[in-house]
C-alpha cells in the first residue's frame, strides 16, 4: 500500500513537473473538442463498490430512469454507472444527438455505454469518415448497436473493406447511412460470398463499387437462400447469364425483390394476360423494375385503358407489353397525347390501333417531336399517311441526324423506297445500299429468341461495333437502362 502511494506521488509530481509529460493527457481531455456542445462525463463511473453499495446505487438508477419515462427492465443485466450523475449525462448527450426517450426505450442497452470510451470515439470515428454531424442521431437511431463497437477491431475493417470494393471514399458515408447493418457484419461472412457469387455469374469486379453505392443492402443477403434462387429462376426464364449480369450492375435492387411473393407471381400474372413464355425474357431485359411492381393492378387498369379508348383488344395488348413493358407504368394522359396527334392528322382510329400495337414507343414521343417528323414527312418528302400506319417506327428516329441526312441522300442518288429501307438499317448498311445496283427487299428485324442469343436474319449489319457478343448486342438494343 505504502509502495502504490509512493509511486503515485512520484507520477504526480514527474506530471506537474514536466510538460512535455503532461501534454498526451491535456489532448485525451481536450478532445471533446470535436463535439464542443457535448461535456465530458464525470469520473465517478470509475468508482469502487462494493455488492450492497451497487445493489442501491442500481436501485436509485433504476428509479431515475422510470421518473424520465425510461422502461429500465433490458438493462437488470448491464453493468451501470455508480451514481445518478453519470446515467444523467449519458442520457442527455444522447438527448443532444437528437433521440427522444422514445428511442432510448427502443434500444435501452444503449445506456450501459460510456460517453468517454464509447460513443465520443465512435462518433468521432463516423464523423471523419463522411457523416454529417447533423446525420448522427439519425444513424444511431437506426443502429443503435453501433455504440458498443470498437473503432479498430470492427468499424475500421468494414470501411476499408468497402473501399476495397471501389466504394469512393466520399461515399462511405452515404453507403452507410443507407444501411448502417454493415458495420456489425463479418467480412468473411455474407458481404464477401455475396460478391463473390456476382462475380462468377459474369458482374464486372469494377461495377461492384457503384452497385453497392446505388444498393448496399445486397451484401447482407445470403447466397444460397435469397441471391441464387432469384438468379437461377430468371435464367430458367430464357436471359442469358450476361444479359443478367449486366442488369444487376444497372439495377441492383431487383435483387432486393422478394422471390416467391413478387417475382414469381408478377411472371405468372403476365403468363395470365397473354404474355408468351418465350417472351418474357425480352420483357424482364427491357424493363427489370416489371418484376416487382404492383403488377396485376398496373395491367389491369391500362388492359382496359388500351380497350376502351384505343379500341385494342387484350391480345394486342399483350403484344404491346412484349415490345414496350413500360407501357404498365406510363401515364394514361401521356398516352392519349400521341394518340390524339395522330387522330387529328386524320389516320382512322383503327389505324392508329396498328401503329400503337406495331410500334408501341409511339405512345411516349414528345407530340413536339411526332409534330416536326409529320411536317417534314408531309411537305418534304410528300408521301401518303398509309406509309406511315405500315411504318410507324418512323417517329422514332431522329429528324436531324437520320431522317433528313438520308433521304436528301436519296434525292442525289434519285432513289425512291420506302420507309423502312432507308431507316431501319445502321449507317454502314445504308451506304452499302445506296452503292447496289438493285433495292433488295426487306427483312425481318432482329428479335430475341429464348436460349439467349439475338439472331438476325440474313446477317445484317445492324451495329456499327462489330467486336460486340451477341450478349452484349440483344443488352445493348433492348434494355432501357
Amino acid at each position: 500500500m505504502i509502495s502504490l502511494l509512493r509511486r503515485t506521488k512520484l507520477l504526480a509530481l514527474t506530471l506537474t513537473s514536466n510538460p512535455k509529460t503532461l501534454r498526451p493527457f491535456l489532448r485525451l481531455l481536450s478532445s471533446s473538442s470535436k463535439f464542443p456542445e457535448y461535456e465530458m462525463p464525470s469520473v465517478t463511473w470509475g468508482v469502487v463498490q462494493g455488492r450492497k453499495e451497487r445493489l442501491v446505487s442500481r436501485v436509485i438508477i433504476s428509479d431515475y430512469l422510470k421518473t424520465i419515462g425510461i422502461i429500465p427492465d433490458e438493462l437488470e443485466q448491464v453493468e451501470l454507472p455508480s451514481t445518478v450523475e453519470v446515467m444523467r449525462e449519458r442520457v442527455e448527450f444522447l438527448q443532444k444527438l437528437g433521440l427522444t426517450i422514445d428511442h432510448i426505450n427502443e434500444y435501452p442497452l444503449m445506456l450501459g455505454c460510456s460517453v468517454r470510451k464509447n460513443m465520443i470515439p465512435v462518433l468521432g470515428y463516423l464523423e471523419k469518415i463522411g457523416i454529417h454531424r447533423s446525420k448522427l442521431g439519425e444513424f444511431v437511431v437506426n443502429y443503435p448497436q453501433v455504440l458498443h463497437a470498437s473503432v479498430v477491431v470492427e468499424l475500421a475493417p468494414v470501411v476499408k473493406f468497402l473501399r476495397g470494393l471501389d466504394v469512393e471514399k466520399q461515399d462511405i458515408g452515404y453507403v452507410l447511412l443507407k444501411y448502417p447493418e454493415l458495420l456489425g457484419f463479418k467480412l468473411e461472412g455474407t458481404m464477401s460470398t455475396s460478391v463473390a457469387y456476382l462475380v462468377s455469374i459474369g458482374v464486372s469486379p469494377r461495377d461492384i463499387g457503384p452497385m453497392v453505392t446505388q444498393y448496399p443492402y445486397f451484401l447482407g443477403m445470403r447466397v444460397g437462400t435469397v441471391i441464387k434462387p432469384i438468379v437461377d429462376y430468371l435464367v430458367s426464364l430464357g436471359l442469358p447469364k450476361k444479359v443478367l449480369a449486366r442488369m444487376i450492375e444497372k439495377r441492383a435492387y431487383v435483387l432486393g425483390y422478394d422471390f416467391e411473393e413478387c417475382i414469381k407471381l408478377n411472371v405468372d400474372c403476365l403468363i395470365s394476360f397473354g404474355i408468351r413464355r418465350e417472351a418474357l425474357a425480352s420483357v424482364i431485359a427491357q424493363f427489370p423494375q416489371i418484376i416487382g411492381l404492383p403488377l396485376k393492378a398496373k395491367l389491369s387498369s391500362q388492359q382496359y385503358f388500351f380497350n376502351l379508348k384505343l379500341k385494342i383488344d387484350p391480345d394486342g395488348f399483350a403484344r404491346v407489353v412484349e415490345k414496350m413493358p413500360q407501357i404498365v407504368s406510363l401515364n394514361q394522359n401521356v398516352i392519349m397525347k400521341s394518340v390524339d396527334f395522330l387522330l387529328g392528322r386524320g389516320i382512322p382510329a383503327a389505324d392508329v390501333a396498328k401503329m400503337v400495337v406495331k410500334c408501341p414507343q409511339l405512345v411516349a414521343l414528345p407530340v413536339e417531336l411526332m409534330k416536326n417528323s409529320y411536317y417534314f414527312y408531309k411537305s418534304e418528302m410528300g408521301r401518303h399517311v398509309k406509309e406511315l400506319v405500315e411504318f410507324p417506327e418512323y417517329f422514332t428516329y431522329s429528324l436531324e441526324s437520320r431522317i433528313k441526312p438520308r433521304y436528301r441522300r436519296l434525292q442525289s442518288k434519285g432513289v425512291s423506297c420506302s420507309l423502312d429501307w432507308f431507316l431501319n438499317c445502321s449507317d454502314q448498311r445504308f451506304e452499302e445500299r445506296l452503292q447496289a445496283d438493285y433495292i433488295e427487299m426487306e427483312t425481318v428485324g432482329p428479335s430475341f429468341v429464348m436460349g439467349g442469343k439475338l439472331e438476325l436474319p440474313g446477317n445484317e449489319v445492324v451495329s456499327d461495333k462489330e467486336d460486340e457478343s451477341d450478349d452484349e448486342e440483344l443488352y445493348r438494343r433492348t434494355v432501357s437502362l
